[in-house]
């Protein structure tokens, strides 16, 4: 059997970014420090399959709280909605349920230079190279953060709450899903079903922006279908903005880094750039609308570095383009995906150009309706009305 490439959604991590994971038959490894790894993870994983349970018998059981058996009835409907509506797989996986004892199902651990942004890349096959390593173990995720620092390296550790392994397994609803609400469990559902439908190696911009632009319009029409409101477009404003300013102060550390300058003033100057980072910070939450949402709180007042920088803009590189080729196809899902199938078949430089281009369409078109056409969103971010989630 192959290696098995996962994908994985992480609460912990600011804006929802997934990771991925590899799991691979023993036989296929050597060396015992990547025998113990996938023994870790295929021991991880199996044990996670036993305990699953169909949800039809969670439902059923006179013990399953009243709250938790109204959340899986919504998880049952929204299922069938993603495969009769958004023509996502139509398989085994959310069917079944684990109930978990911990706040997170695995731990991903990044880790970059000190006086740089890139990441430090572990490859596995199939899924090829990624900036991080999980572990279902938060202690085997801490050791080896100790261990990358012990090298000079700078690390962050962040919880995960759900995988996918792709459609090589049934893959189950956890608990860990359902912490954040029927909302969450039901977006990370879609959005790791389109994993299971498309995955290009070594492409993990182009699989999760992908897989991020079905998972929010693909919430909005199930929003639709059951009467209920759209999910809240000042939130998902306030989250682009927050990515937004990270990325900036990321921009700005590579530019440092590239200066010249020696270490000890490159390190005052990252401090002084922080520092500032957090203050700007202290200045938004006073804002209207971000007074109460306190979502990143915890990541900002963290030691940010270099390693908790690497999430950001991994998984919503493309989605103006995804959202672009989703208009140019009448908002056809069938046709999207075959749209979708043509870019994947291009070489990766190609790829790249294709979706510059409809990025550049979508911006064009966003741009002429800004000046008549614009909306306040909560928090005091103003945004074009297309753009506003």
């Amino acid at each position: 059997m192959p290696p098995v490439p996962f994908s994985l959604w992480s609460p912990a991590l600011p804006s929802g970014p997934r990771t991925l994971l590899a799991l691979a038959c023993l036989v296929l490894l050597a060396g015992c420090q990547s025998l113990g790894y996938y023994a870790h993870v295929a021991g991880g994983h199996a044990r996670l399959l036993g305990e699953r349970r169909p949800i039809e018998e969670v439902l059923a059981d006179p013990a399953t709280p009243a709250a938790r058996r109204e959340q899986l009835q919504a998880i049952v409907e929204a299922r069938r909605f993603a495969t009769q509506d958004l023509q996502l797989p139509a398989n085994a996986s959310y069917l079944r349920f684990v109930d978990l004892d911990r706040p997170f199902v695995t731990w991903a651990v990044f880790a970059a230079p000190e006086f740089s942004v890139q990441p430090l890349l572990h490859c596995f096959p199939i899924v090829g190279c990624v900036a991080y390593r999980g572990y279902f173990d938060e202690s085997r995720a801490q050791a080896l953060a100790r261990e990358l620092q012990s090298q000079g390296l700078q690390t962050w550790v962040g919880g995960v709450g759900a995988y996918s392994t792709l459609g090589w397994f049934d893959d189950p609803l956890l608990s860990t899903m359902l912490d954040g609400g029927v909302d969450a469990a039901v977006s990370t559902m879609f959005h790791e079903l389109v994993h299971q439908k498309l995955f290009v190696r070594d492409d993990t911009a182009f699989n999760e922006s992908l897989a991020v632009f079905v998972e929010r319009e693909g919430m909005r029409q199930w929003r639709r279908q059951q009467g209920w409101p759209e999910p809240d477009p000042g939130a998902q404003a306030r989250s682009r903005e927050f990515t937004l300013r990270v990325l900036a102060l990321r921009d700005a550390l590579d530019r440092l880094y590239r200066s010249g300058l020696d270490e000890q003033r490159m390190r005052l100057a990252r401090e002084q750039q922080v520092n500032a980072f957090r203050a700007d910070y202290r200045r938004l939450r006073q804002t209207p609308g971000w007074r109460d949402d306190a979502r990143y709180d915890r990541w900002v007042a963290s030691g940010i570095n270099n390693a908790s920088l690497l999430p950001f803009g991994l998984y919503d590189q493309w989605v103006d383009a995804f959202a672009q080729l989703f208009d140019d196809a009448d908002r056809d899902w069938g046709a999207f995906y075959t749209a979708v199938e043509s870019l994947a078949a291009l070489t990766p430089e190609a790829r790249a150009a294709a979706l510059s281009a409809l990025m550049a369409r979508q911006s064009a078109r966003t741009s002429s309706n800004s000046t008549s056409n614009t909306s306040e969103a909560p928090g005091g971010i103003r945004l074009p009305a297309p753009l506003a989630p």
